[in-house]
């Protein structure tokens, strides 16, 4: 393992107007992957980093690439491929908050489920940073609308997820227009022997980091439940009355377990929202936001799904089904117990699945606690409804508005308190706004009528 000689940020050699931003932003330290990661970026040498969901492993490429980019060359100097638009959006944001310290820098963001011309026209313009999705951005570079010739910093990120969903190929081919020259960083949680084979394929002399798992032993508790097939349900049930958790990610195998497991939950007072794979990008932005701004205290979720989700903090994680990876197993779980918090990770098994806990157990070198649903304290009656509310309001980043220009109208002319809203997010179209239930009303009356940085916009309740 390679680590840095300090945590500071001043220890490296990037530019003083860049730490004053990371300070601005609140960077104090460096996280174990930063430190592990940025000196080898910083040098231009090629990287495999085993880094998970929430270490902090955008600031460790994004730092690196951003001190390599002219300013004064408008061409494609650094591009970030992500598995889901979700994680995408997630890193164009914090990239473009990483680069306020530096004048004109332009990222776009290409991804499937949004118009094809605007995407253009902005690559028309130059651009000097692309983050996106394997399919989009090959389709860019098929149709000739992106050149990737002056490419100094190619990022696979979450290069794990992209081998899952079968973007193999469209990798590939997407390395095959880049410069040979280039600098490759690749981030993974997990490292299957595929990962090795991409790497060898496309790498020159990676150095490998990896960051332990970031838990102390204790800082969360793990449970397994046996049960028998028919009693999933009613186990599931019996944990939230038992916790009674005010939030949880719920993990299933496939789609249809995922509708039925949150219709099941809703049917008995648990507000839960599923999100996988057939759901439109509309529906799968508004489902995240809602989960992720405290409107929805439940979400039912694929692996693949849930990659991407920027949860601060996630009180319990409950495995609906084991998977057969011991390694997604611990992926899913370290969701929850964050930011010197204490978190609950719940398992439901059957006696077929028993080889699933065994793997677990030598995988983590030590015995799975195994408990019986009967030993749970059932609150019959118990019922879970979300602290907060989420509107829509038809305009977004493309009519240049901010999280503070919603904050200003519903705190000013509306006559909301500060503390009845919530978190703000900023879509290229539209944004979503949470707020108390007690002040909905109000704020969509203001809306119906007032403006917003002096121009009418719509808005409604999502669902």
């Amino acid at each position: 393992m390679n680590t840095a000689a300090s945590d500071q940020f001043s220890s490296l050699p990037i530019s003083s107007a860049q730490l004053s931003n990371l300070a601005s932003l609140g960077y104090a330290r460096m996280t174990p992957i930063q430190a592990s990661s940025l000196p080898h970026v910083l040098r231009s040498t090629d990287l495999i980093a085993q880094a998970k969901t929430g270490s902090g492993k955008t600031a460790a490429f994004g730092i690196g690439l951003l001190e390599h980019i002219n300013p004064r060359f408008f061409g494609v100097q650094a591009m970030v491929l992500c598995p889901t638009r979700e994680l995408a959006d997630q890193v164009g944001k914090e990239l473009r908050r990483l680069a306020q310290a530096i004048s004109n820098i332009k990222l776009v963001s290409l991804c499937g489920g949004k118009p094809f011309g605007p995407q253009k026209g902005s690559l028309e313009h130059g651009a000097h940073i692309v983050v996106g999705t394997p399919g989009r951005i090959l389709d860019h570079l098929n149709r000739k609308t992106l050149e990737l010739a002056g490419l100094k910093t190619l990022v696979l990120d979450e290069a794990d997820r992209m081998l899952d969903m079968g973007f193999s190929e469209a990798m590939k081919e997407i390395v095959a227009h880049t410069p040979r020259n280039r600098q490759t960083l690749l981030f993974s949680a997990t490292y299957p022997e595929e990962i090795k084979k991409i790497s060898r394929a496309i790498q020159r002399n990676p150095v490998t980091v990896t960051v332990e798992a970031e838990h102390a032993p204790g800082v969360i508790e793990q449970l397994f439940y046996q049960v028998k097939k028919h009693e999933r349900n009613n186990t599931l049930l019996a944990l939230f009355e038992h916790y009674q958790p005010e939030s949880t990610l719920v993990f299933c195998h496939t789609k249809r377990q995922c509708d039925e497991v949150a219709a099941f939950l809703d049917e008995n007072r648990i507000q839960s929202l599923a999100i996988h794979g057939d759901l439109e990008q509309r529906e799968r932005d508004q489902v995240l936001v809602r989960f992720a701004n405290n409107s929805c205290p439940v979400l039912v979720a694929t692996d693949v799904a849930a990659r991407g989700l920027d949860i601060k903090s996630l009180q319990m994680v409950v495995n609906y089904e084991l998977p057969r990876d011991p390694e997604i197993y611990v992926h899913r779980i370290g969701r929850t117990g964050r930011a010197g918090e204490k978190g609950i990770a719940l398992s439901i098994f059957s006696e077929a699945e028993q080889a699933r806990v065994n793997a677990i157990e030598n995988y983590l070198n030590t015995p799975c606690i195994c408990d019986v649903p009967a030993s749970l304290d059932r609150a019959p009656g118990f019922s879970l409804k979300a602290p907060m509310v989420t509107i829509q309001v038809d305009a977004g980043r493309k009519q240049k508005i901010r999280p503070g220009d919603l904050l200003g109208a519903l705190t000013g002319d509306a006559g909301l308190a500060g503390s009845q809203i919530g978190k703000i997010d900023i879509f290229d179209m539209c944004s979503f706004v949470a707020l108390d239930p007690a002040a909905l009303r109000q704020a969509l009356n203001y809306l119906a009528n007032g403006k917003v940085k002096g121009r009418n916009v719509r808005a409604r309740r999502v669902r």
